[in-house]
């Protein structure tokens, strides 16, 4: 199976090491993972701020990018939805019905990374080991638009000595929503205080979520408030073994102790 790691705009310029996790990951599993370099941007800004040709435009470079793999994989439930939510849309929308066809073709092969573990590799414990309380930010494009059910959490649940917490009112949205924070800053603002709140108040060391994008905005206001609460990329979490030992810094849950 020819596999492509697509990683993401904000992967690739703010957070490389959530797509280093995910080659490693995949790779410790056998996988044998490519990374295209003329990859771009999936165009969800364009499309959500109503730029269909661009969007197509985008769609288009997607298709020659990645058009020869059996699967693509994607860190991130946002950026992993739009081709299939949003190509053969903004493809119809300019006229191109060749655009449209490749499109939904492709579209099947990509998977968000959590899916692609559970449900194409068949696997829940991929022989992680993370020693730390932990508390998971179910992102709302994983919840709604491309529900990705309890799979990060079957995950999570697998990794050796990790103490998973839950975080109350969950599926309340963090106010990221990309162009939406831009746009309504106040309202975007005041949910981010609650989200903060609400991870501060588990008493995790560690918030994972599978959205960069998200996690950047919670981990912003829990400094601005004070919280030395960690954020990190699921795949980070899942892509640790015993070998690695436990996070410099971090307190140990007790299987996971060293003096």
């Amino acid at each position: 199976m020819r596999t492509a790691l697509f990683v993401t705009c904000v992967n690739d310029v703010l957070f490389p090491t959530s797509g280093q996790a995910a080659v490693g990951l995949l790779r410790r599993l056998g996988v044998d993972v490519d990374f295209p370099p003329g990859q771009s941007c999936c165009g969800q800004m364009h499309w959500n701020s109503g730029y269909r040709a661009d969007t197509a435009r985008l769609a288009r470079h997607f298709v020659e990018v990645f058009g020869d793999y059996d699967a693509i994989v994607v860190p991130s439930a946002s950026c992993g939805g739009v081709p299939a939510e949003a190509y053969a849309l903004a493809a119809r929308s300019v006229g191109d019905e060749k655009l449209s066809r490749a499109v939904r073709a492709l579209a099947p092969r990509v998977h968000e990374l959590t899916t692609f573990l559970t449900d194409v590799l068949g696997v829940e414990d991929v022989g992680a080991y993370f020693p730390h309380t932990v508390t998971y930010h179910p992102t709302c494009h994983s919840l709604r638009a491309s529900p990705l059910g309890d799979r990060p959490y079957r995950l999570l649940r697998a990794v050796a000595d990790i103490d998973l917490v839950e975080l109350p009112a969950r599926d309340e949205c963090c106010g990221f929503g990309g162009t939406f924070s831009v746009k309504n800053p106040a309202v975007s603002g005041a949910m981010n205080g609650d989200k903060a709140r609400h991870v501060a108040g588990t008493g995790a060391s560690v918030l994972a979520a599978v959205d960069n994008s998200c996690l950047m905005n919670i981990g912003g206001r829990l400094a601005k408030d004070g919280h030395t609460v960690r954020t990190m990329h699921l795949v980070e979490i899942l892509a640790r073994t015993r070998e690695d030992g436990p996070l410099a810094g971090l307190p140990c849950t007790g299987a996971g102790f060293t003096s």
